[in-house]
């Protein structure tokens, strides 16, 4: 049984083919060539070792936790930063190798609320925001509100997630044929 991660999720989320040509069929997608990809993990894993004596205090934070694997029956994550702040809430923390652009992409936000589903479940605590930081706009941080549709709607994610795994079912491709353009899958999807 596949532990689900918020990655794919992400995935799901861009086209649930992602999930069956992957996981059913096991074709992988080679990401690790990528430059960006690669790069991005290797400043991802710098940034989180320079920064663990440093406490956010202008957001309130009375603790934090730094590099955190959690899991759920359904989900597993590894958080870079779980802020436990004074209104007695928690938060995620998650860097990013990119420049803030003045929007938030909705791969990084679904993220958060996967990361906000596991604090969640694993402190016991609420979580109504999540922070950003883009490592290219000089550690720019960016709060992201966090609802209970948005913590929803990834767990009915992972959940049809697991269908399509457990069932062996193929599903309906995205809606949105420009995503096929660049997809690592296009020669072996039939539209």
């Amino acid at each position: 049984m596949i532990s689900i991660t918020p990655s794919h999720i992400i995935q799901y989320l861009y086209c649930p083919r992602f999930t069956y040509f992957e996981y059913v069929l096991a074709i992988p997608q080679y990401e690790t060539r990528h430059y960006k990809v690669m790069r991005g993990r290797h400043l991802h894993d710098e940034r989180l070792e320079q920064n663990k004596g440093y406490l956010r205090k202008r957001l309130g934070v009375v603790r934090r936790y730094d590099d955190q694997y959690l899991t759920n029956p359904l989900l597993r994550g590894r958080v870079d930063e779980v802020l436990e702040l004074q209104d007695g809430t928690m938060a995620p923390l998650d860097y990013k190798f990119a420049k803030y652009e003045e929007r938030l992409f909705n791969t990084y936000k679904t993220q958060l609320y996967c990361y906000a589903w596991l604090i969640e479940e694993n402190f016991g605590r609420s979580v109504s925001r999540g922070y950003l930081v883009y490592t290219r706009s000089q550690n720019k941080l960016v709060e992201v509100p966090v609802e209970e549709a948005d913590k929803a709607a990834v767990r009915a994610a992972a959940e049809s997630i697991r269908r399509i795994i457990d069932g062996n079912s193929f599903p309906k491709a995205t809606k949105s044929k420009r995503r096929c353009l660049n997809c690592t899958y296009r020669n072996v999807c039939v539209q």
